[in-house]
């Protein structure tokens, strides 16, 4: 988005007039949504004088700021020493196992036993991937056979997380969404498989969105949603795409926060959600 604003910032000052459609269509544009572009056009509107672009900027990220949830503590491992299991799911191709390997890896330099379980089991491409990071990261990870079911692969998983004493298991799951009904039936199939071992297990169940897709990622969240309620979001591809206004308009429809941030390729290029920086940096 930060490239868009500055589109915008030379749009506004290089005109005599305001077009205020113009600017609206703009705002919405940029993932914001029409809800949020037409509050912010309200606003500018009753500062009842000739706006700057810099008036733009900071309406703009006050009623971000407004819409944003504040700072998560970080991930602690339970009390009760059995693994905290986090869920991630999201279609293809918007980082999700990465982003798996991702948070994998970001838990284990906080010092944590993590465990990653490959239940994408459709699409062989995704075990593979999620196998080449293990090893790369120096983090265990569970397979099944091909195409074996999900589930059980992030039972068997669980059980070594259990045995092992892992503070944390992270299960690389539901690729697709091809059908809400199959989405549906395998992401309850795999909740329910996990509660066997501990009742309270999911604990976390995190979707991936790529910020680069724009309303496609809203509409992926509420399917989601809907199949697997979700508790939080994982934004990914924010490295100069000059997007992540799509972060703000799934929290502000759905109620769905923006969790961690993935910011390029490398491992370390993932962090959690910062509010305060994630306002500016947008803008």
């Amino acid at each position: 988005m930060a490239g868009f604003f500055k589109s915008l910032f030379n749009k506004i000052t290089n005109r005599a007039e305001i077009d205020w459609d113009d600017i609206e269509a703009d705002l919405i544009a940029s993932d914001l949504g029409v809800r949020l572009a037409g509050t912010i056009i309200e606003e500018l509107k009753e500062l009842g004088r000739k706006i700057s672009a810099q008036d733009v900027v900071e309406v703009t990220r006050k009623q971000l700021a407004a819409r944003l949830p504040h700072d998560f503590a970080p991930l602690a491992p339970r009390p009760d020493g059995k693994p905290f299991v986090i869920l991630v799911v999201g279609v293809n191709g918007t980082g999700k196992t990465t982003s798996t390997a991702k948070l994998g890896n970001w838990l284990k330099k906080k010092g944590h036993p993590v465990i990653l379980a490959a239940a994408d089991t459709f699409r062989a491409a995704a075990v593979e991937q999620l196998q080449r990071w293990g090893e790369r990261l120096g983090l265990p990870v569970v397979k099944g056979s091909p195409n074996a079911d999900p589930s059980s692969v992030c039972f068997s998983a669980h059980q070594k997380a259990i045995a092992d004493g892992a503070a944390f298991l992270l299960c690389d799951t539901a690729g697709r969404l091809h059908t809400r009904h199959n989405l549906m039936e395998e992401l309850t199939k795999i909740r329910r498989t996990i509660a066997k071992q501990d009742e309270t297990a999911p604990h976390l169940t995190l979707l991936v969105v790529d910020a680069t897709t724009g309303s496609n990622a809203l509409q992926q969240a509420k399917e989601f949603h809907k199949a697997s309620p979700l508790d939080g979001v994982i934004v990914t591809k924010l490295d100069g795409s000059g997007k992540g206004g799509i972060a703000v308009t799934i929290h502000d429809q759905l109620g769905i926060a923006p969790r961690f941030i993935g910011t390029g390729e490398e491992p370390g290029a993932f962090a959690m959600f910062e509010k305060e920086k994630f306002v500016r940096e947008i803008l």
